[in-house]
């Protein structure tokens, strides 16, 4: 029985990219994945994702571009107030230029980087680099 989907693929890909495997089959899938990847699509970690729907729980198919040095879930999700974001980089990340913190926040899923931009805070969900 799984408990975190979200923790579960984001082993499977690191596992994949440690095994320098081009593609990576994700399931189940859900929407808070599916976001956690489209961040990491956007500053280019992974590459191209299809979800398939099978009529159950649905899976994703992703192309690895061999970036991801580590990509964790923190859980429990902790508050973090927009204050406290630049400690929370110093302490997950390796420094401030690379990885990305992935926040759910009241205007949804983002980077900390739209979250400075956008003085809001949030829980944290994870953390690649």
């Amino acid at each position: 029985m799984r408990n975190n989907v979200l923790s579960d693929a984001l082993y499977r890909l690191s596992n994949a990219e440690k095994k320098n495997k081009k593609e990576v089959t994700l399931h189940p899938s859900s929407k808070i994945i599916i976001k956690f990847l489209r961040i990491m699509q956007k500053y280019k970690y992974i590459g191209k994702f299809t979800k398939i729907d099978d009529h159950r729980s649905g899976k994703i198919i992703l192309e690895l571009l061999g970036r991801i040095n580590k990509c964790r879930v923190i859980s429990p999700r902790y508050n973090i107030r927009f204050e406290n974001i630049k400690k929370w980089i110093s302490n997950l990340l390796p420094s401030q230029k690379s990885g990305i913190i992935v926040l759910t926040t009241s205007s949804g899923i983002m980077d900390h980087k739209k979250a400075l931009r956008e003085k809001i805070g949030g829980r944290i969900l994870g953390f690649f680099y």
